[in-house]
């Protein structure tokens, strides 16, 4: 028997590939087919045939883009031919779906010299709404886009070039921030005039790189004015007036070191002879220029990139193209140009210099992400990256005057946000609502020296969706910020200890309290208690919101809060409600934390109040009313209990799309539903448990 490695393994079961094509409209009785086929399909066609535009209307020509490849240069492997390139166009349109929802044909063309490939091509692009060319080797690549550009209405992106070209980008405006360097004036040399790195080179200039400050080297030496052998009209264009011919000695007083050719191709020499903090992206894959390690043990003051993902700064183009094409494809932009790119390149390194969410440290194993060295480039799977780029992507189309679409960059950041997951809904709802205020609302963080409270209340306050009130000693606070280089100006720091309204709060908690056995001295020192100034400052309108419990047991931070802050008027009762977010699915669980021993009552106001959560949100609440029986299987009280709140609840709400009781697994499944209990008034699986 073949033992198979963990990679074929991947690729092989349970179904050989990555990818399937997936129908979007229901194709499941004749009068579907009538509409998905003949003859409803004539009438999409018609349309189309006189307005060609309509075909982003009724087709997916709008959210589809070809990977296509001819397989002569497959990652670092060289030409492995169409076939064997399959894996990695696979493997593309999977991270375009993963991380900005667009769908792909992979295509893999038997098509060895320029013409034909061109001319396959752009016979094939009506089917799509953009093109990604990958694994195409140099020269050839070149003319290939070059060519297909010109001819074609819709975006074409080499991404070997452009994409690495970007993220590099990204990395030396801010690997120059923390050097104090400007662009303008740094030395930079190039290793390897293939085509991602004569596009770094032709961006870099974009940015600022001076052409008289820059020396590209291949495999034979420096590329020099008049040099004839290996030459190609590409590389002409980079040909440098100067004596230097060879790597190490061009490298010599270099600020900048961008490696795009092979492994070993740096040796800590070379390092040593460069400027003072030098820059040094070693991108070869997957064995870079010079081993990390070895690098940074050379010079403990480099700024260092590889393209491995098991090192600091991975130059990795999943930052760009999914983004990039998601931005161009949603104002049907008839190129991407090169000030789509910029925004792009601006973006993502604008991005790494913001604080790091506590979901992106989740997903690296609770690594701590800052910027400074060994973090000039934002990580993957940060879910900002997609609403970031592509926004400012779409906007430099529509400025440019590629797109044929027009849009509201604001809204349009918003849908990209509800894209990502069921539960951004509920975020973007929140997000336009704060937005929306004339002032933003104070929000009150009562562990103000907590990294991922300040971390939570800086973006709040840099988005601005609130104004943060950071409660904790000063000194902690301050000092929490410079450990996490976080900028907390837009934050406002209170000490309950000294705050100019302490006097009033106490009298406020006092008068409250003063019949339950609590003394004006005890009650000057209860508001000394973060979740207790904060409560009263929520009574009094001081503050308009209050976030705690991140570093406390529950029913210490929700005791304060029901006892001074008390129910709204009308509620009999208080409950706790977590809401569940998976893909494309939402819950509202409730009660999950305050009421022990229920009541046909409570459980009635628990579920009303619960649905009026979920509705809040624009969600159609269908309620399940949860017990260990179904529909009458137990006769045990508890069983009782949950009737009776159902009975009560209708009585409350009538038009409550509510039934009960009921075990879990019916409440969720739709098939349990319907072969089990037809009778059921849950017209679909409820969302509110």
């Amino acid at each position: 028997m073949v033992r198979l490695s963990n990679a074929l393994r991947y690729h092989a079961f349970p179904t050989p590939g990555k990818l399937a094509i997936q129908p979007t409209k229901p194709c499941e009785t004749a009068h579907d087919l009538s509409l998905a086929y003949s003859p409803g399909v004539a009438e999409p066609c018609l349309e189309i045939a006189a307005d060609p535009e309509k075909g982003y209307d009724y087709t997916s020509k709008g959210n589809l883009v070809a990977v296509i490849s001819n397989g002569t240069a497959v990652l670092g492997l060289g030409d492995l031919g169409p076939l064997a390139s399959k894996p990695v166009m696979e493997g593309k349109a999977c991270l375009f779906k993963m991380f900005a929802d667009i769908d792909v044909f992979d295509l893999e063309l038997d098509c060895r010299d320029s013409r034909s490939f061109i001319e396959t091509v752009a016979a094939l692009a009506p089917t799509f709404g953009g093109i990604n060319l990958e694994d195409i080797k140099a020269p050839e690549c070149f003319e290939i886009e070059e060519e297909l550009c010109r001819r074609l209405s819709i975006p074409v992106f080499h991404d070997d070039q452009h994409g690495t070209a970007i993220i590099a980008s990204a990395a030396l405006i801010n690997a120059a921030k923390l050097t104090g360097r400007e662009l303008s004036e740094m030395r930079v040399v190039v290793n390897g005039a293939g085509a991602s790195a004569l596009s770094c080179a032709k961006l870099f200039m974009k940015l600022g790189v001076l052409r008289e400050n820059m020396i590209l080297c291949d495999s034979k030496g420096v590329i020099y004015a008049g040099r004839t052998e290996g030459m190609n009209r590409f590389k002409s264009e980079f040909a440098a007036e100067t004596p230097l011919r060879t790597l190490s000695e061009a490298v010599v007083g270099a600020d900048v070191l961008v490696g795009l050719s092979s492994r070993d191709a740096f040796t800590p020499e070379m390092l040593t002879v460069m400027a003072a903090n030098p820059i040094v992206f070693a991108m070869a894959n997957p064995d870079p220029e010079i081993d990390y390690d070895t690098a940074v043990a050379t010079r403990p003051d480099v700024i260092m990139a590889t393209g491995r993902s098991d090192y600091p700064n991975q130059v990795n183009n999943v930052l760009g193209f999914p983004f990039i094409f998601r931005g161009a494809l949603d104002v049907r932009a008839s190129s991407i140009n090169d000030e789509m790119k910029l925004a792009a390149v601006h973006a993502i390194a604008e991005l790494a210099r913001e604080p790091v969410p506590e979901t992106v440290r989740r997903a690296y194993g609770n690594s701590e992400f800052r910027f400074g060295p060994t973090y000039i480039i934002p990580k993957p799977f940060d879910p900002r990256v997609l609403y970031k780029v592509a926004p400012a992507v779409a906007a430099a189309a529509i400025a440019s005057g590629v797109a044929r679409r027009a849009l509201d960059i604001e809204t349009y950041t918003l849908s990209l946000k509800r894209k990502q997951h069921a539960g951004r809904e509920i975020l973007s709802h929140y997000d336009a609502l704060a937005r929306s205020a004339e002032t933003p609302k104070t929000i009150v963080f009562t562990e103000g020296s907590n990294p991922r409270v300040l971390t939570a209340a800086v973006l709040a306050a840099q988005e601005g969706i609130a104004r943060p009130v950071l409660l904790g000693k000063r000194k902690h606070i301050e000092a929490a910020a410079h450990n996490l280089e976080l900028d907390i100006s837009g934050c406002e720091i209170v000490d309950p200890r000294f705050h100019d309204r302490r006097c009033e709060f106490s009298d406020a908690y006092f008068a409250q309290f003063q019949r339950k056995g609590v003394t004006k001295e005890q009650a000057a020192r209860a508001v000394e208690r973060e979740e207790v100034f904060g409560s009263v400052g929520v009574k009094l309108g001081e503050f308009d919101g209050l976030i705690c419990g991140v570093d406390k047991n529950y029913p210490d931070t929700v005791r304060p809060i029901l006892q001074i802050v008390g129910l709204k008027p009308g509620a009999t009762t208080a409950a706790a409600l977590y809401m569940l977010s998976m893909k494309d699915k939402l819950f509202f669980l409730a009660d999950t934390g305050i009421n022990i021993d229920m009541t046909p009552e409570k459980l009635a106001q628990v579920a009303l109040m619960a649905a009026e959560f979920a509705s809040s949100f624009e969600v159609e609440p269908r309620l399940a009313l949860l017990s260990y029986s179904n529909f009458g299987t137990s006769q045990h009280p508890q069983a009782r209990l949950v009737r009776s709140a159902l009975e009560k609840l209708r009585a409350l709400k009538p038009d409550l799309i509510v039934d009960g009781e009921m075990q879990v697994d019916a409440a969720v499944s739709e098939e349990i539903l319907n072969e089990y209990f037809s009778f059921c008034t849950l017209d679909k699986p409820a969302n509110v448990l």
